[in-house]
């Protein structure tokens, strides 16, 4: 039998609940200073903030939810037929391309990639379009500065560690947001 805890994430502790919540509107209003308030800048304000959420989700749980992750995929891709319709294949493709190639590296090197970070990608390509590709390279890029910060503080020890790579891939696509995407 399955457990439960291993298929569905268990939600914050109490404590971080606030916290989360409160840098999650913070980042949302960010992105609505930066674009103002089009019906595209809210889809992304939002979407952000679900990005907060699933980066707090994974640093405690080591799980991204399918549940909130892939609900989200379908309203940003909704959201971008409905507002950007020009650029709504734009966004589908990047959404699959994304999502399928960090799939891929998950089937080719299983627990060192988890399913979940497939699942986040089709979300970072639903909301950046073309961009993805930006904020996949900040992700990675910031998650390679976190490896040699814990292989030169810790030594071999730290090459059997798993650093969740949720939140840095919600790092790259909030930054992507703020600072390149239109």
């Amino acid at each position: 039998m399955i457990d439960a805890t291993t298929v569905t994430p268990a939600p914050l502790r109490p404590a971080r609940v606030a916290p989360t919540l409160l840098l999650g509107a913070s980042v949302a209003a960010l992105v609505l200073a930066r674009g103002g308030l089009s019906a595209w800048n809210v889809v992304a304000a939002l979407a952000a903030g679900v990005l907060v959420w699933v980066a707090a989700i994974d640093l405690e749980t080591r799980l991204l939810p399918n549940r909130i992750i892939l609900p989200a995929t379908v309203v940003v891709l909704g959201a971008a037929a409905v507002v950007a319709p020009a650029r709504f294949p734009e966004h589908l493709l990047a959404s699959a391309l994304a999502g399928g190639f960090l799939f891929v590296a998950a089937a080719v090197r299983p627990g060192d990639l988890g399913m979940g970070d497939a699942k986040l990608a089709l979300l970072l390509g639903a909301l950046l379009g073309g961009a993805v590709l930006t904020a996949l390279l900040i992700g990675f890029s910031l998650v390679g500065v976190a490896a040699l910060v814990l292989l030169a503080r810790e030594g071999r020890p730290a090459l059997k560690r798993h650093l969740p790579l949720g939140p840095f891939l919600a790092f790259g696509a909030i930054a992507t947001v703020l600072l390149v995407a239109p």
